[in-house]
């Protein structure tokens, strides 16, 4: 299965807006997100795995960007993504 992600959410917080959601990637060790947003400032990753501690997943795009957020990880990592941006 390749890397997915799905788009839950998405709040006015002050002067930015956040959007969150979860992503999979059972079988990759890299995916893109697209937040919704015109221009990522801060992006916060949560695996959910609880088989190892080992298990990662850090971003590959340097921020402030524009979309897509590109993310690399362990093989078979799935958590949580949040966003805040313009």
């Amino acid at each position: 299965m390749a890397f997915s992600f799905t788009k839950t959410e998405e709040n006015p917080q002050g002067s930015l807006r956040m959007t969150f959601g979860t992503f999979t990637g059972t079988a990759v060790a890299s995916g893109n997100i697209y937040t919704g947003l015109q221009k990522v400032i801060f992006m916060y990753l949560q695996p959910n795995n609880a088989q190892s501690p080992l298990i990662q997943c850090n971003l590959s795009t340097t921020l402030p960007s524009v979309d897509p957020i590109g993310i690399v990880m362990t093989s078979g990592v799935c958590g949580y993504w949040m966003a805040w941006g313009y």
